[in-house]
């Protein structure tokens, strides 16, 4: 298996200085300052690049467990909200799924979505979250 990385380089103090965030893919490239973490400035932030890994691994994971199931997913749509609290950490994060998954009925879809939740990487990773919640309809 591949081994993935990411860098980051900061500059200055906590509030004044600046960073830069770069994928070692390239498809990514940008600023992160204390206001884009912890205000609504322009830039991104830690929290916002969990959230795209764990909701993007929990859709992979999902359509894998789906297609297993002979029930193939036509689109799954991930949202991950991360909360930041006190600490600072990471206290929760909000799974929230639609899906369109022909031929399956809703308590199998309901397991198979809670198993990805439970199973696919990022999650396992981020074990320690105390609250880690799903949401999840089809269409």
């Amino acid at each position: 298996m591949p081994i993935r990385s990411a860098n980051a380089v900061w500059k200055g103090t906590l509030k004044e200085g600046q960073g830069h965030l770069k994928l070692e893919s390239g498809v990514y490239e940008g600023p992160y300052t204390w206001a884009s973490r912890f205000a609504n400035a322009s830039g991104t932030n830690p929290e916002e690049l969990i959230g795209a890994a764990h909701a993007g691994c929990y859709a992979m994971f999902l359509s894998a467990l789906l297609t297993n199931n002979n029930t193939p997913p036509e689109e799954l749509n991930a949202t991950a909200k991360v909360h930041l609290g006190d600490g600072p950490t990471v206290t929760k994060i909000e799974l929230h799924l639609v899906a369109n998954v022909p031929g399956i009925d809703a308590d199998k879809f309901q397991e198979l979505a809670q198993e990805a939740k439970a199973k696919c990487p990022i999650s396992k990773a981020l074990a320690a979250v105390p609250e880690i919640t799903l949401e999840a309809r089809l269409t």
